[in-house]
């Protein structure tokens, strides 16, 4: 690769900063780091499944430097980042020559290393709504290392819970690692929907996301393993995340 010109966007004050409105929600600037987010109190206690993304990705001195914008450009099956935002129905702003444009970050992606991003736009910033009352989420990462290493599978599941903290009334499920891009478990979702949240229901979302993944075999790991390991990661993402909204 031989470029004629780089230009380093980090010297962009407008791509700078986390922002957070009590009705809107927070804006997160694409050159945000992944520690600038992992130190963020706002983060941690009212977005608490993307602090649990960041708060695994690479070492201190990686998080130091990668962005939350490089982390969704680079269109990687296994970006952490992913699977969190689009279980809370993120979005992100794109802005080029012509103009600007919203997408929801489930539909930022087409291939591995491929988004829709086109060659005269950036991405400037990624928009997370407010969470609703009762309502949390979870993201969990297997690694065959506690730390400095991709995902051989993310799951990242949201739940709103009815005003008795019983039901499911809204479910998001995304999977990171399994498919060529990151993709939402929506047989998954759809079997917790208005029933009431147990292990039980749990386990049988697990075994729907794990249907719905299609990963591969490479030098990391299977794909039976992987599937298994949806499985089992899908119910323990959602239990914990029923746990978190009850403990609120």
């Amino acid at each position: 690769i031989l470029p004629e010109h780089l230009i380093n966007l980090k010297g962009v004050a407008d791509l700078k900063g986390i922002q957070f409105d009590e009705r809107e929600g927070i804006k997160i600037g694409a050159t945000v780091t992944l520690g600038e987010m992992e130190h963020s109190k706002i983060v941690k206690d009212k977005f608490c499944i993307l602090w649990d993304a960041v708060n695994v990705m690479g070492s201190a001195q990686i998080r130091t430097l990668g962005t939350i914008g490089g982390n969704l450009c680079s269109a990687v099956p296994s970006a952490d980042t992913a699977p969190p935002l689009i279980a809370l129905g993120a979005s992100v702003i794109l802005k080029g020559i012509n103009g600007e444009r919203s997408v929801l970050v489930e539909n930022f992606f087409k291939g591995p290393g491929e988004s829709i991003l086109q060659t005269d736009e950036i991405l400037t910033h990624v928009l997370i709504p407010k969470l609703p009352e009762r309502s949390s989420g979870t993201y969990l990462k297997l690694m065959r290392r506690n730390a400095v290493d991709l995902a051989l599978v993310g799951v990242a599941a949201y739940l709103r819970l009815d005003s008795d903290r019983k039901v499911c009334r809204e479910a998001r499920i995304a999977l990171g690692a399994v498919a060529p891009i990151p993709i939402r478990a929506r047989k998954a979702e759809e079997i917790l929907i208005d029933k009431k949240m147990d292990e039980t229901l749990a386990g049988e979302a697990g075994k729907l996301a794990s249907q719905e993944a299609s990963p591969i075999s490479d030098i990391r790991a299977s794909k039976a393993y992987r599937s298994a390991m949806v499985e089992v990661l899908t119910k323990k993402a959602v239990m914990d995340t029923y746990q978190r909204i009850i403990n609120q």
